[in-house]
C-alpha cells in the first residue's frame, strides 16, 4: 500500500467552536506538537448549532434548491456574554434550528463526551438549555484559542516560501475589520444546519406568492404559539418533525397532518396527528383556498400553515476556490476519504459530516484521527487508494444524501473504526485516546428509539426520569435473561 508523504503541519485553523471544533482542538492540543491552534467562531459563545436565537429572522427562497448560498448575516443582541462582550455592546447571534422547547433525541448516557459524564445529572433526554451549558463547560479549557464573533470569509490555497498553505480571511463582526492569516492545515467544523432544503414541488412557487407566510421551514420555528387554531401540515417525520408536530398540536386544529414518505423509527401512536402521503402538487385557487394534493390523490384545502422539516444542504460558502469542487447538489460533500479528509487536499478535514449518528462521540473519534495524521503519527493511503475508497462507498450507499447517512449499526462501526485507526498510530496510547462503544452502550444504541418513545409517553413526568432503567430498559437484567436462555438451550 502506498502512502502520502506527510507535510509539515505546525499551524492549524479550526472553523467553528461547536462540539466538533472543540473536540478536535482538545485532541490537537493533546499531541503537544502544534505551534498554533486557532478556532474561529462567528457567534459570541460556544455551542455551535446548540446556540438558541430568539429572533429567527431569515429569508429563504421557496423553493430552495441551491446549496450555494452566501454567508449568514449576524443578528445583533444587547447584553454581555461572559468575557467576550463587555461594556453593554451588542453581540452577534445567528439563526439556528434550535427551538424553545427542544429536547434531545439521544439519551444522555450515549450523548455525552467520553471525558465528561456530567450530562447524566439531568433528565434522560436533556433540554437544549442543559446541552448548551454542558458544551460551554466542556469547552472552557480551550477558550483561550477562540476568536469569537469572527466570521471566516474565505479559505484558499496559496504558495508560501515554496510550499502550499491555507490562507484564511476573516472578519471581526464587532469592528468589521477584515484580516488574513496562513495555516498549514484547516479543520472545518462549521456544521451542516445552515442552508435549509425546501424542495421544488409542482405549483409551490406560485402558491407561495399567492399565500405569503403560509410556507416555512423548521429552521425558523421557535414555539407553537404562532400556530394557534390553525390547520397545519408538517412535511417530514424526522426527529424534529415529530417533536415539532407534538408541540404545535397543543394549540392548533386537530389533527396535525404529517406528510411522510415512510414510517419513522421515532414515531409513536398519537391522536393529535394524522399521517398523509407526500404532497405532489400545490393547487391553484380553482381547487379551493390554499389547497394541496397528496400522492394518493386526496386534496386538502384551507391550509393555514405548512412547515417543511426537510433538512439542510451541505454548504461551505468560504471555500469557493477549492478545486475540484466539493459541493454540487448539496446532498453530500464530494472528494472525501472516510467522511473526513479532502482527498486532493488532505490538510483540509471536515468534522461531523455524517448523519444519523451519535455526534459528540463521533467527532471525538474524528478529532483523534485528524490530530494524529497531522502530527505525523499516522499516514494516509495514496490519493488513488483514497479515491477508490470513496468509489466503494458510493457503490454501497449511492452518491446522494445516503453517502453520509450512517444508521445503526453503521454509526458505531464508523466510530470504532476511527478509534482503531487512532490507536494504530506510533505510540498509540500517547495523547488523548478516544473510547470505543462498550457492549452496554451498543445495547442502548440499538434500543434508543424505543427508549425515546417510552420517555415521551411519560408526558410531563418525563422531566423526572434520569435513567433508562426507570423506563424498563435494564442491560444487566437483559444479560441475566440471555444467560438463562443459553443455559436452558444447553440442557
Amino acid at each position: 500500500m502506498g502512502s502520502l508523504p506527510a507535510p509539515k503541519i505546525k499551524r492549524v485553523a479550526i472553523v467553528g467552536a461547536g462540539p466538533g471544533g472543540v473536540a478536535t482542538a482538545k485532541y490537537l492540543l493533546a499531541e503537544d506538537y502544534f505551534d498554533t491552534i486557532d478556532i474561529f467562531e462567528q457567534q459570541s459563545s460556544f455551542g455551535g448549532v446548540w446556540n438558541y436565537s430568539e429572533n429567527s429572522a431569515g429569508f429563504i427562497d421557496i423553493p430552495q434548491t441551491n446549496p450555494n448560498q452566501p454567508l449568514d448575516k449576524p443578528l445583533w443582541r444587547s447584553g454581555r456574554v461572559d468575557d467576550v462582550v463587555k461594556n453593554g455592546l451588542q453581540h452577534a447571534t445567528f439563526t439556528s434550528p434550535m427551538y424553545e422547547q427542544l429536547e434531545t433525541n439521544i439519551p444522555h448516557t450515549l450523548m455525552a463526551f467520553t471525558d465528561d459524564t456530567s450530562l447524566q445529572d439531568h433528565q434522560l433526554f436533556p433540554t437544549r438549555e442543559t446541552v448548551i451549558r454542558y458544551l460551554e463547560n466542556y469547552a472552557e479549557d480551550v477558550k483561550y484559542l477562540v476568536k469569537f464573533q469572527t466570521q471566516v470569509l474565505d479559505v484558499r490555497r496559496i504558495s508560501e516560501e515554496g510550499r502550499n498553505v491555507w490562507q484564511v480571511h476573516f472578519r471581526n463582526l464587532q469592528t468589521e475589520k477584515i484580516s488574513e492569516k496562513t495555516y498549514d492545515a484547516v479543520a472545518i467544523a462549521s456544521g451542516h444546519y445552515t442552508v435549509p432544503t425546501l424542495p421544488d414541488i409542482k405549483g409551490i412557487k406560485e402558491w407561495n406568492l399567492a399565500n405569503k407566510g403560509v410556507i416555512s421551514h423548521s429552521k425558523f420555528y421557535r414555539r407553537p404559539d404562532n400556530f394557534e387554531n390553525k390547520k397545519v401540515i408538517i412535511i417530514g417525520n424526522s426527529a424534529s418533525g415529530i417533536d415539532i408536530c407534538s408541540q404545535i398540536a397543543t394549540v392548533s386544529k386537530y389533527p396535525v397532518l404529517i406528510s411522510e414518505r415512510s414510517e419513522s423509527p421515532l414515531s409513536f401512536a398519537a391522536d393529535y396527528r394524522k399521517s398523509v402521503p407526500q404532497i405532489i402538487e400545490f393547487l391553484p385557487p380553482s381547487h379551493g383556498d390554499r389547497a394541496v394534493r397528496f400522492a394518493d390523490g386526496r386534496v386538502e384545502a384551507d391550509i393555514d400553515a405548512i412547515l417543511f422539516c426537510t433538512g439542510y444542504y451541505y454548504s461551505f460558502p468560504f471555500l469557493p476556490s477549492l478545486n475540484p469542487k466539493i459541493i454540487s447538489t448539496g446532498d453530500r460533500v464530494k472528494n472525501l476519504y472516510k467522511q473526513l479528509f479532502c482527498i486532493d487536499e488532505p490538510t483540509l478535514a471536515f468534522i461531523g459530516l455524517p448523519s444519523k449518528i451519535i455526534p459528540f462521540r463521533t467527532v471525538e473519534g474524528q478529532g483523534a484521527v485528524v490530530a494524529r495524521v497531522w502530527s505525523k503519527r499516522l499516514e494516509l493511503p495514496s490519493t488513488n487508494e483514497m479515491r477508490e475508497d470513496e468509489t466503494n462507498v458510493i457503490a454501497e450507499r449511492g452518491s446522494g444524501k445516503s453517502f453520509h447517512v450512517l444508521p445503526y449499526p453503521k454509526d458505531l462501526e464508523y466510530h470504532n473504526l476511527m478509534v482503531d485507526w487512532a490507536k494504530s498510530a506510533t505510540d498509540g496510547e500517547r495523547g488523548k485516546v478516544p473510547l470505543q462503544w462498550s457492549k452496554r452502550e451498543t445495547w442502548l444504541r440499538e434500543r434508543f428509539p424505543a427508549i425515546k418513545k417510552a420517555f415521551a409517553g411519560k408526558g410531563e413526568e418525563r422531566h423526572k426520569v434520569k435513567t433508562v432503567e426507570e423506563l424498563g430498559f435494564d442491560y444487566d437484567a437483559w444479560l441475566r435473561e440471555q444467560d438463562a436462555e443459553t443455559n436452558i438451550m444447553s440442557w
